[in-house]
């Protein structure tokens, strides 16, 4: 592969526009922005997530999924075009089922915490059904691959597993949630 960026600023989005993959200009407000842009941060905050100490299993899925939401950035910046199927929805079906087999029954709801990469994790849970809500309002507007809203909603789950397994690693509890606490 060639060098592809060889000028990183353009100048072309001061006037409050950015390209899509298509060559269309957009505002930088459009929905479909919105949504690439939420993806990239989700794809950041799992960037982040691997500069913990993880098992090599969890590093393998997380870079894996790096590379998948990379992929749905680009088929959201082309409008019709596709990138995420149900085989990757199928495989986060997989290694969710996977992850989660060990863990214990959850009884209560649990809060964000614990260990620090636990609570990175939910973090990028969080910021990944934002991604989801995003795709879907989208989706309001134009038509869009319903595989990719499937993933999200499986990548969400997943990293709520995977927040509970990185407890399990650092030898910590979920935190459970205690409903009226402070009353």
């Amino acid at each position: 592969m060639g060098h592809r960026l060889t000028k990183i600023y353009t100048r072309t989005g001061d006037d409050g526009t950015t390209g899509l993959g298509d060559g269309l200009r957009v505002k930088k407000t459009d929905r479909r922005i919105e949504a690439i842009g939420t993806v990239d941060e989700l794809n950041s905050l799992l960037g982040l997530l691997l500069t913990h100490q993880l098992s090599n299993e969890i590093r393998v899925s997380l870079t894996d999924v790096q590379h998948e939401l990379f992929d749905l950035g680009g088929e959201l910046s082309i409008p019709g075009r596709s990138a995420i199927a149900e085989p990757h929805v199928k495989r986060l079906e997989t290694i969710l089922d996977k992850f989660n087999a060990d863990l214990p029954p959850l009884k209560e709801f649990i809060l964000p915490g614990g260990s620090e990469a636990s609570a990175m994790c939910h973090l990028a849970r969080s910021v990944c059904r934002r991604a989801e809500r995003r795709v879907i309002h989208l989706g309001e507007e134009e038509k869009i691959n319903t595989a990719a809203t499937k993933y999200l909603n499986r990548l969400s789950d997943l990293l709520f597993v995977l927040a509970r397994v990185l407890n399990v690693h650092a030898g910590r509890t979920d935190v459970l949630w205690q409903p009226g606490k402070n009353r």
